[in-house]
């Protein structure tokens, strides 16, 4: 299995590109089964989810293709309603094509999705959604079977909670359903906003995406598209961290700083020099960092996909500071992994209290999941000395080209296959 070794203490400058976003290019991708026509994706991260995603599309009888950061997908061979245990379970994001292929086929049948190591996820939301809108469900066999008598009719739904996974699945689910569908209480994040324009190419009706409350028209039909993938957030946020911790000075193209204004906003507080400039963003150390306390919330609060990166950041902070997180309740995996680096770190419920210290020491440490695997190469590249890092697949997920990037940008960090 590989492992990541970081020899630490390097200052990081220079120049990193952000790829395009894991979270908005995966439903992108499973709105391609909405249609029989050409569709082709740019700006596609090269991650491990996205080659499940494409072996997954290809399984379900959509020809696609991936050459570097293109996607294309051609038309649909009969496509199969049936997505079985040993695609569903590598990817939870599988879940997303319940919404294409009730609209498509009236019937889907989906393998129970396993827990998570950062919180249950439970996929009720969606179902209930599925429920309104006419679908009839069934558990068998480990299956979630979901069918209708002709289309979908369109609804009113309201979350409970805005789940980005269920305003998805209901996007996908509700363009090609008869009549309106609202979605209340939908997610604001600019993921959401990136799969509405997608569904508007392609002949969707569909008002208020990245608000409250989004209104879907079903129409009959939907066709083709070309489309760029946002930059991914979560990355940029991540090389904007490691520029503190390191006291560097890294630049960020091809990012969207509109989608990080909190993150921007707090690095500022921390001590952060930050410059703004269209699509460019350049972050620089200039004095100690200041502990801040942040709370994770839904978009557009502090997003819980960077609470594990700015732990790593508050452990070097002069002073104490706090850090809830809201979203997730078994988010904290990675703090007992950090203390391992010495990081001086408390649990407190669904609370951290963080003391800072003055470094950081090299140690081995374990990835219990993707953004916490983030953390421990950020903790990694300022300690002194040694740090082995195991478990590292969790990062093929979400950081494309993760050490050659932080080479680039002066870090001493290899892969070990």
């Amino acid at each position: 299995m590989d492992k990541i070794v970081i020899y630490g203490g390097k200052k990081l400058n220079g120049e990193v590109k952000i790829s395009g976003a894991k979270n908005s290019a995966l439903p992108i991708l499973f709105a391609t089964l909405l249609t029989d026509d050409k569709c082709k994706i740019k700006n596609v991260p090269i991650l491990a989810d996205i080659r499940t995603t494409v072996d997954f599309l290809n399984f379900i009888g959509k020809k696609t293709v991936r050459k570097g950061n293109v996607v294309n997908c051609d038309e649909s061979s009969k496509l199969n309603h049936i997505a079985p245990y040993d695609l569903v379970r590598k990817m939870r994001a599988s879940v997303l094509v319940m919404g294409p292929l009730l609209a498509r086929l009236g019937k889907v049948d989906v393998s129970l999705p396993g827990g998570c190591s950062i919180g249950a996820r439970p996929i009720d939301i969606h179902l209930d959604a599925f429920k309104k809108m006419g679908a009839t469900i069934e558990l068998k066999e480990g299956y979630i079977k979901i069918f209708s008598k002709g289309r979908l009719s369109g609804a009113d739904i309201e979350f409970r909670f805005a789940s980005v996974g269920a305003t998805e699945n209901v996007l996908l689910a509700s363009v090609l359903a008869k009549g309106t569908t609202r979605i209340i209480n939908a997610a604001k994040e600019p993921e959401i906003q990136d799969l509405a324009d997608v569904l508007v190419k392609m002949g969707a009706k569909i008002s208020g995406a990245g608000t409250r409350i989004i209104t879907i028209e079903g129409v009959d039909k939907l066709h083709g598209f070309e489309h760029d993938v946002i930059p991914d957030r979560i990355e940029a946020a991540t090389y904007m961290i490691a520029a503190l911790m390191t006291k560097g000075e890294i630049k960020l193209t091809k990012v969207n700083p509109k989608h990080l204004e909190l993150v921007i906003e707090k690095l500022i507080e921390a001590g952060a020099d930050i410059k703004i400039k269209d699509d460019t963003l350049t972050v620089k150390w200039k004095k100690e960092i200041k502990p801040i306390n942040i709370k994770t919330e839904v978009y557009p609060g502090f997003p819980t996909d960077i609470q594990a990166q700015w732990m790593a950041l508050m452990a070097l902070a002069k002073g104490n500071s706090i850090i809830e997180e809201t979203v997730f309740e078994n988010r904290f995996l990675h703090v007992c992994e950090l203390q391992r680096l010495g990081a001086n770190l408390k649990i407190e419920g669904r609370q951290v209290s963080i003391h800072g210290v003055k470094e950081l020491s090299g140690a081995p440490v374990m990835v219990s999941d993707l953004r916490a695997g983030a953390a421990l190469v950020l903790a990694g590249l300022c300690a002194k000395g040694k740090t082995e890092i195991s478990r590292i697949y969790h990062l093929d997920r979400g950081y494309e080209a993760l050490e050659k990037k932080f080479r680039k940008l002066g870090a001493n960090i290899k892969r070990i296959k």
